[in-house]
């Protein structure tokens, strides 16, 4: 091999070592990736306000207010979509759900022939538990949630007026309706705030012929 082709080898070789080293320079300074000051991800969260707890759910209305101005009729339209699991005459038959019939104030799981699930059973306490207004309105509003375990599928009547309806529309569906309750009458029941109590007499009087006592006199 003579000079002339050993240059060209050489020349050929360093031509491509300073290719390779150019395009890692150019590389690194636009794919450079500097480290951060602090390691790990900013998460920004809004500090809650001083003084700015959420405001609490809007209370719920007694049902015995909502009573009041409900409306049976219109109960009775909204019934008509529990019809297909619940009969509402008088010696009905029990369907996917028992007889409706005299249900306002009925003992809780206590209706004869009908298989009760072992959550209605529970709650109904032997019997001791009865369908008052408050806890048909609780039960309808969420059936599942009011009563842990029951086999009823209904998801509830969000709306009080809803419930109210077909509350007014069950209490009808007696032979003697029972009758409805005060509205305001959880306000009346509230405690009031006690008097003061006062002396029982002559208590804070001095016995009568009792002269003052006279200041002790200072030391000499």
């Amino acid at each position: 091999m003579d000079s002339n082709e050993v240059n060209k080898l050489l020349g050929g070789f360093m031509g491509t070592c300073f290719i390779v080293f150019s395009i890692g320079l150019v590389s690194d300074g636009l794919f450079a990736s500097p480290a951060p000051e602090k390691p790990g991800f900013a998460i920004e969260a809004q500090e809650p306000t001083e003084g700015g707890a959420a405001a609490p759910a809007a209370a719920e209305k007694p049902i015995a207010d909502l009573l009041a101005s409900a409306s049976a009729d219109a109960g009775a339209a909204i019934f008509k979509k529990c019809q297909a699991c619940h009969s509402g005459e008088k010696g009905g038959p029990n369907k996917v759900g028992p007889d409706l019939w005299d249900i306002v104030d009925r003992p809780v799981a206590e209706h004869e022939g009908f298989a009760y699930s072992s959550g209605m059973k529970d709650f109904s306490k032997g019997g001791q538990e009865h369908w008052t207004y408050d806890n048909l309105n609780h039960f309808i509003t969420s059936p599942k949630k009011f009563v842990k375990g029951t086999a009823m599928g209904f998801a509830g009547l969000p709306k009080e007026e809803d419930r109210a309806n077909v509350i007014a529309y069950l209490r009808t569906l007696s032979d003697n309706p029972k009758p409805l309750p005060q509205p305001g009458a959880a306000a009346d029941a509230s405690a009031k705030p006690a008097e003061a109590a006062k002396p029982a007499d002559g208590a804070a009087k001095p016995a009568e012929g009792t002269a003052p006592a006279k200041p002790a006199a200072p030391a000499q």
